[in-house]
Formats: structure tokens, sequence, C-alpha cells
């Protein structure tokens, strides 16, 4: 099967800000190169400062790079056209509190030009889509911030858009609002769309996307599938066991690295993976209950760690 088109391609992006009066102006994006596929929920990660939002802004024409090539839907970024097929979620959504969600959203349709016998039945097809259908009529200073989170997203669907990014999603809600846009954003792949999600919460990247790009300092430190790469070696096993005598924990904690933890006849510890079949041998000869093995693999978090490091020390 062919590869999937890029309908997001980002090449040798660089872009500095001037600074003010006695400061030295700031590299934000340096050489950044990367592409998004067709249908694909892609995770663009970093931390705070990194240059997640410039390249953004950048894609969604509001400033331009200094050097390099942005396209989306094989347009160059600084056209507009192209633009009635995007969607967006800034990372601090802002609407007039004193309208509705049902009047926030007929505002929207209107500006993106959605035809005026389907505006209706568009706004209320999204309404129940993103779970607002009770409250459609309530003034959005009686919403939380996660209801707010999905009205946002609806004004970004409402031209039925072919990509759609959003800027940092989950930023501030409580882990009932994080499930809810992970499900949208579940929604929108399934009905086809391209997501390009701007984040730093990582467990939502391994849970969601299907690609990622890590950005520190400017640079992309890595690009692939974070599933592919982490499927990796087990090098430790954490072992959890129960009904341990003490001559069995005298005998163990002699052996094992970085000792024992644990209260009265329960300890957890961890061994290199070849060394788990002899420790679960010991134990269950010595009347022990085994209470759970987990293979330690490499995570998401650890990749990113090591690319802010390896970007620290250049």
């Amino acid at each position: 099967m062919s590869e999937r088109r890029a309908v997001v391609s980002v090449e040798a992006l660089s872009k500095q800000f001037q600074g003010g009066i006695g400061r030295r102006a700031k590299r934000a994006l340096r050489d950044v190169t990367f592409s998004v596929r067709e249908g694909e929920i892609f995770g663009f990660v970093g931390p705070n400062g990194a240059g997640k939002t410039t390249t953004l802004k950048i894609l969604m024409g509001l400033i331009r790079a200094d050097a390099g090539r942005a396209t989306v839907l094989g347009h160059d970024v600084r056209e507009t056209e192209f633009r009635r097929h995007v969607g967006f979620l800034p990372e601090a959504p802002y609407f007039y509190d004193y309208l509705t969600g049902r009047e926030v959203l007929e505002f929207y349709a209107r500006v993106c030009g959605v035809e005026r016998a389907r505006r209706r039945e568009r706004v209320e097809t999204l309404l129940e889509w993103v779970g607002l259908s009770h409250a459609g009529d309530a003034r959005l200073r009686t919403y939380s911030k996660g209801m707010l989170q999905r009205v946002g997203i609806a004004q970004a669907l409402v031209h039925d858009p072919q990509v759609v990014f959003l800027d940092e999603p989950m930023s501030g809600l409580d882990p009932i609002g994080r499930k809810e846009i992970r499900d949208l954003v579940v929604r929108l792949h399934a009905e086809g769309k391209t997501v390009f999600m701007n984040t730093h919460i990582l467990s939502d990247v391994e849970m969601l996307c299907h690609r990622v790009a890590i950005i520190v300092q400017g640079e992309i430190r890595y690009e692939g599938d974070p599933h592919a790469m982490l499927e990796g070696e087990v090098r430790d096993t954490d072992v959890v066991l129960t009904g341990v005598a003490p001559a069995l924990i005298e005998s163990l904690d002699a052996s094992v690295q970085g000792g024992l933890r644990g209260v009265g006849d329960r300890i957890e510890l961890r061994v290199p993976h070849k060394a788990v079949g002899d420790l679960l041998g010991k134990a269950l000869a010595a009347g022990a209950e085994v209470v759970s093995v987990s293979p330690r693999r490499a995570t998401l978090e650890s990749l990113f760690l090591t690319a802010v490091e390896q970007g620290g020390r250049q």
C-alpha cells in the first residue's frame, strides 16, 4: 500500500524574534522539518518555550518565517484560499461570555461561509457531537473549562475542515475534561480528519498519536512512530511479592541491586529481566505469592527527557 500523502509539510523553517532595547534577538526555530500525513493524529511535543506555538502560528499564517517553507494541503501557508479547509483551536480560546453556545456556533458558521440552509442543522449536529446539546442555550459564562474547550473544537469544525489544528487542547483541564477531549480527538480521526495536536502532556500523546515530533530549543530532536520506538527490548522487570518470609527478604536484599521496598511481608523489587525466572523460582519455593510481574520498556517520557537533556548540553 502506498504511503499516505503529506497534508502538512515543514521544510527548514527558521524564525527569530528581535529583542527590545539592549536585548539580544531570540531564535525561536532552527531549520525545523517534519510532515503530517493524511488521516493521522500527529503530536507536536516540547517543553514550554520550545517553539511549538511559534510553529503553529506560522502554519496558520499569523506570523511569517524568516527562512524555509511550510505548506498545508499543498498550498503555501502565506496563501489564504486553503484556510477554508482548516480548523483551528487556539490554546486559550476566547468567546463573548454573554452569548450562548448555540449563538457562538451560529456566528462562526456564518463567518466560515456555511450555507444558510444547512447552518442550523450543522450547529445542532456539532452541539450533539461534542455533548453540549443540553447546554446549547446556556450562556458561556456558566460553562466549565472543559465545556469551553468543546465549544472551541466545535467552532473549529463548523465548516467541516479537512485538517484540524489543536493548540494545547488539554491545558488546564481536570482528568474528566481531558478524557472528554481525548474522546473528541478520536472521533475526529474516525471522521477522517487529519489532526495536528500541539501539547506537552505526554500520556495523551502516547494514547492518541500515530506519529510524533519532539521539538527542543527550536530544533526537532525526534520524528516518527513513538509506539514502534518504544517496543524495544525489556531491560528491567518490577516484581511484587507477598507472604515473604524474613529469611527470603534477607537473601533477596543482599542480591538485588537497589534493595527492596515494602511493608511487612509484602515487598517490591526491580531486577534485570533475565533474572526474573530465577527470582520467581526462589520466591515460590520459599512459600511467597506473586502479586505482579511488570516488564519495564522505554516510555515516551524517557524519550522526551533524553531529547531535552541532549538539547541542554548543546
